[in-house]
């Protein structure tokens, strides 16, 4: 199988992990694929990474309908040193809150350091958004142990290794899995 080069000399397999996803989504009845094992794997087949201290998270967000108009809005955390979606917080009805990044912060820390603090300043890189620029989630994201960085406007390919993950969450899971509504979503992702 053909590997492509993408910038940062990252490697990846688009063909063999869209290929075992379409296997899984189409088993979902059967099985209880959860949403992190399936983020896991598309990331971890994606690059392959030696762990670097200091690194960096990336966050944001993305949205889809399900097949009954209802809108369903997904926010994440990506740890940038072995590319694992490590928080996210999935909601309907409404916008991803600034109490819901902050909730996600904590959950990502507490994952990948084991406290709710890390040991060292961390990068956290998001867009703009206002649950993330908002007074409250900057001070709480300090308080963690997490430096908030933030794309430049209009620049999304500054955060590539999140908009990286919308694009194949989307082409591989949203557009091939079952969502008859909301709940069922909530559901499947493990909200």
């Amino acid at each position: 199988m053909r590997s492509t080069t993408h910038r940062l000399g990252m490697t990846s397999k688009p063909t063999a992990v869209s290929e075992r996803l379409t296997i899984w989504l189409s088993q979902l009845p059967h099985l209880a694929v959860s949403f992190r094992q399936v983020v896991h794997s598309i990331l971890s087949e994606l690059v392959g990474v030696t762990r670097q201290q200091p690194c960096s998270e990336g966050s944001d967000g993305l949205e889809f309908i399900c097949w009954n108009g209802e809108v369903v809005r997904q926010a994440f955390i990506i740890d940038a040193c072995d590319r694992e979606v490590i928080a996210w917080s999935v909601v309907s009805g409404a916008g991803t809150s600034g109490s819901d990044v902050r909730d996600m912060m904590l959950m990502a820390v507490e994952r990948r350091f084991g406290t709710r603090r890390a040991p060292e300043p961390i990068e956290m890189l998001s867009d703009n958004g206002s649950p993330y620029t908002a007074r409250e989630t900057r001070t709480f994201a300090r308080q963690l142990g997490l430096k908030p960085c933030f794309t430049p406007v209009r620049s999304p390919q500054s955060n590539g290794m999140a908009e990286a993950f919308v694009h194949r969450f989307k082409r591989d899971y949203v557009r091939l899995g079952p969502l008859p509504d909301a709940k069922a979503v909530l559901k499947l992702i493990g909200s």
